[in-house]
């Protein structure tokens, strides 16, 4: 079936607080989308989030976002007061961390101590449904009474795990931990709604998998000999990164703990068929990330951190693919297959019929035989994108790009580049691929300042925010909808 939908974050939803959420304005997205006739919402990871406020370097891969959870909905729920909310932080362009924590945080945490209060039994066995629930919760008590970030720093007796400091932590604070179990509860029923909201309209959820994990998360934390670590001590050596490719020439080196994949054979590969079941809860589709990882990943040592010294490591990628299916019945995803790909990341995402991407950005530094040039697209079996969150804007990408390629893209679409984003917008739309999805910022016609994020740097990223939904934007995009046969019905 050919589809069409959007990429945005719910973090980048229009409203009056200091970030976008699952609230009021989630709805009113998936009203926008259905007046336009796509069907299909695409979103980063669901995720807390990470240095630099990013959703790919999430401390706990299995919990949700609690910065996502709506407090004017908590106002509904009757765990929150009206009066209480005060002066609502306004930041109608970015995300302010700031306000998040001084304003979003400490009104989350009455509303928890409150639903422990008054309905403990449901916190309870939402904790006693989901182990790594309980696990998370006590992974962000600790982390909030030491005022730590990760693991690392925690006493050594926590470090280590023994089990009569757990058992002493959790007896003190069990308060601290029922909070941040409570929020995850909030979480994952706003969440539910809001699918649920997108489900009644036709719309499916395309979700987000990060293949790799934060190193002083909860899940290296808890999962110590799934990962590698260097001789003697709790840091990861080498380090997960990516070769020099269409992203950065220098390549990217991103920290990460690499997997012990022999330790995972030995378990049948049962966390990450844990986490692919957990996100094929939440989601409908789930976009892979870095799907190449899973047939070799770039090993980076890490007393360098140059990405150029870097080697491929092997990775089972069919043996564990095969756990999840056994787990999940199927796997319904789409793989990131951008960058370096090679005859065997091929082979995996046929074998598992998953579609690659195709991202229009790419298609016009070489010549009519570019694979990603849309009269090249292989039949119906590709994602067409007009950028990802890792690329600028279309805009930002014709104000930077270099005159041969900016020739080249006018002459293909025999336009003068006034209307740039548009003009990709109606090529992936056009095009033979199954779905297309376009950026938020492409709709609007934004340049770069509107980029979500910028591969290797690591401040100023994930924060942008639309101001608006502009039915007259939702109005053209039916249109196309209609004369390429996108509307999914």
């Amino acid at each position: 079936m050919r589809r069409a939908g959007i990429l945005l974050h719910p973090t980048s939803l229009p409203g009056s607080g200091p970030c976008g959420d699952l609230g009021e304005s989630a709805y009113r997205f998936l009203d926008w989308l259905a007046s336009a006739g796509c069907t299909l919402w695409q979103v980063l990871p669901l995720n807390p989030t990470g240095g630099g406020f990013s959703p790919y370097g999430s401390p706990g891969s299995f919990a949700g976002a609690p910065h996502l959870i709506s407090l004017d909905r908590l106002v509904v729920d009757g765990l929150l007061r009206v009066d209480e909310l005060g002066q609502r932080p306004h930041s109608p362009d970015r995300v302010d961390t700031d306000a998040l924590d001084r304003w979003h945080r400490p009104l989350l945490h009455t509303a928890c101590d409150r639903l422990v209060a008054q309905d403990p039994d449901s916190v309870i066995a939402f904790g006693e449904s989901r182990a790594w629930a309980l696990q998370w919760a006590l992974f962000e008590a600790v982390r909030e009474h030491y005022g730590v970030n990760g693991w690392w720093q925690f006493p050594q007796e926590l470090i280590d795990l023994e089990p009569a400091a757990l058992d002493a932590f959790t007896d003190q604070h069990h308060s601290l931990i029922q909070r941040h179990l409570a929020a995850q509860l909030l979480f994952f029923r706003q969440w539910s709604a809001v699918r649920e909201a997108a489900a009644t309209r036709g719309i499916k959820i395309v979700g987000d998998l990060p293949i790799f994990v934060a190193g002083d998360g909860v899940d290296t934390w808890m999962n110590r000999d799934l990962f590698r670590w260097a001789e003697g001590a709790w840091r990861p050596n080498p380090i997960a990164g990516a070769p020099p490719d269409d992203f950065t020439e220098l390549g990217q080196c991103w920290g990460n703990p690499l997997y012990n994949w022999p330790a995972h054979e030995r378990t049948g590969f049962s966390w990450w068929a844990d986490r692919f079941a957990a996100m094929f809860d939440q989601v409908d589709i789930l976009r892979v990330d870095h799907f190449r990882g899973f047939c070799a990943a770039w090993e980076v040592p890490a007393d360098t951190r140059d990405a150029r010294s870097g080697v491929w490591g092997d990775t089972p990628g069919d043996a564990l693919f095969e756990a999840v299916r056994k787990r999940c019945g199927g796997v319904p995803i789409i793989a990131e297959d951008l960058g370096i790909i090679t005859p065997d990341v091929d082979a995996l995402r046929e074998k598992l019929g998953a579609p690659g991407m195709k991202v229009l950005q790419f298609a016009f530094g070489g010549d009519s035989t570019h694979a990603y040039l849309p009269h090249n697209f292989d039949g119906d079996c590709w994602v067409a994108y007009t950028g990802t969150h890792d690329t600028d804007t279309v805009r930002g990408w014709y104000h930077s790009a270099p005159d041969a390629v900016k020739h080249r893209y006018r002459v293909y679409v025999g336009r003068d580049g006034n209307d740039t984003a548009w003009d990709f917008i109606r090529m992936a739309w056009g095009s033979t691929a199954r779905w297309a999805v376009a950026q938020m910022q492409d709709v609007l016609s934004l340049d770069g300042h509107a980029r979500m994020n910028t591969p290797g740097v690591a401040e100023g990223n994930w924060c942008w925010r639309v101001r608006d939904l502009p039915m007259h934007d939702a109005q053209r995009l039916a249109e196309l909808n209609w004369v390429y046969g996108r509307r999914g019905l």
